[in-house]
């Protein structure tokens, strides 16, 4: 058995999408409250010891009477909500970076988490889902829901999208051994080079949709500059009531156009990669890949646009998980000197500057391909 996420698309109409959108700011509220509850708490008490979400989720009742109107929020999301907030106080103490910060109803993506408790998720038919607080609602999935639900998660994308993203207990068979080998390295030109010679292009997403990107965000830009006009304007002559960025049909009609274009790019790059990662694990019982670091590389100005298009880290997210649905492995390799050592001899030629692509060993006289020789040595590592 093993945890699988499927991610539907969901249709709930105006009432169902009110009480979407009340428990988003249920879930936002009690994060804002935590948060700040814990901040004082150490100010007052610096020794005081780290509370866990079990005892957070103790102080729900009490809040309930305090804000009556949180009765009406979906419980197990509001304990959710708890957990995550000691996640990320465990990730900032361990990790030293990313305090929690307080949630805003402007931010673009909304999301809370439900269990899955008597039965209150289900799939109804191929259809419908039954969702706590909200009842049935029409879905669309590309894959089959199959296997016990233990929770759903419910967004709000950029784009005004609707999804439910339920983590399913399912049975998923180990794919037939190939009893092959192979190692991986990634570049810019090309996505992947594998030790085996084959390369597997680079495609810039970003720069097809580009165009008609960028026509919305000179738009944007434009008319976001014309409502802050208009808004101190009104400021400034006191009317009764003053508008808000949302009140402009114009400047949301250019941020959703925006936004649009953006998922599209997102959704063909991450359909690029799941076909190149399903293909390897199908061809591979050994998969090794460099274990870059990516946030170091981007210091590259002139190369971080196109390294942050390449996606390395969701590759290697896609074939971790894949590799462990499907009985395969997948080994992480220190990348210092891949290119620079013949992968027929062993002989370190020295570094060599990207813009050298083949090379010689002067040891050997074999002649290489900079990122297959790379590939190799990453294989035989």
């Amino acid at each position: 058995m093993a945890l699988k996420g499927i991610k539907a698309r969901i249709y709930p109409n105006q009432e169902q999408q009110l009480k979407i959108k009340l428990n988003f700011g249920y879930n936002r509220f009690v994060w804002n409250q935590m948060l700040n509850m814990m901040i004082k708490r150490y100010e007052n008490n610096p020794k005081a010891h780290f509370l866990n979400a079990f005892a957070l989720n103790n102080l729900l009742p009490a809040l309930k009477i305090e804000y009556p109107w949180l009765r009406e929020a979906e419980s197990t999301s509001l304990q959710g909500t708890n957990h995550d907030l000691i996640e990320a106080y465990k990730k900032f103490f361990k990790e030293r970076k990313g305090f929690p910060k307080f949630k805003s109803r402007k931010f673009p993506k909304q999301s809370y988490q439900s269990k899955s408790v008597n039965g209150n998720i289900k799939q109804i038919d191929n259809k419908h889902l039954k969702l706590p607080k909200i009842g049935l609602v029409r879905f669309k999935s590309g894959r089959q829901i199959t296997g016990k639900i233990r929770n759903v998660t419910v967004c709000l994308s950029s784009t005004d999208k609707y999804y439910a993203v339920l983590l399913v207990d399912t049975e998923i068979k180990e794919l037939p051994k190939t009893h092959n080998s192979v190692g991986i390295d990634v570049g810019v030109a090309d996505l992947m080079i594998t030790s085996d010679g084959v390369k597997y292009p680079t495609i810039r997403f970003d720069k097809i949709l580009a165009e008609k990107k960028h026509y919305w965000e000179r738009r944007k830009t434009r008319r976001l500059l014309q409502a802050k006009k208009e808004m101190a304007w009104d400021k400034h002559n006191k009317v009764i009531e003053p508008r808000e960025l949302s009140d402009f049909k114009n400047y949301q009609k250019a941020k959703l156009m925006v936004a649009k274009y953006s998922e599209k790019i997102s959704n063909q790059r991450n359909n690029y990669l799941h076909t190149l990662s399903k293909e390897l694990v199908e061809q591979y019982d050994v998969i090794k890949i460099e274990d870059l670091k990516t946030k170091n590389l981007m210091k590259n100005h002139k190369l971080a646009r196109a390294i942050a298009n390449q996606s390395w880290r969701e590759l290697r997210s896609q074939l971790e998980y894949k590799c462990v649905w499907y009985g395969k492995q997948l080994v992480t390799v220190n990348p210092r000197k891949t290119s620079q050592i013949c992968s027929s001899c062993g002989y370190d030629d020295g570094k060599h500057t990207l813009d050298i692509r083949e090379w010689t060993c002067p040891n050997c006289g074999v002649q290489h391909d900079r990122d297959i020789n790379a590939a190799k040595n990453i294989l035989s590592a």
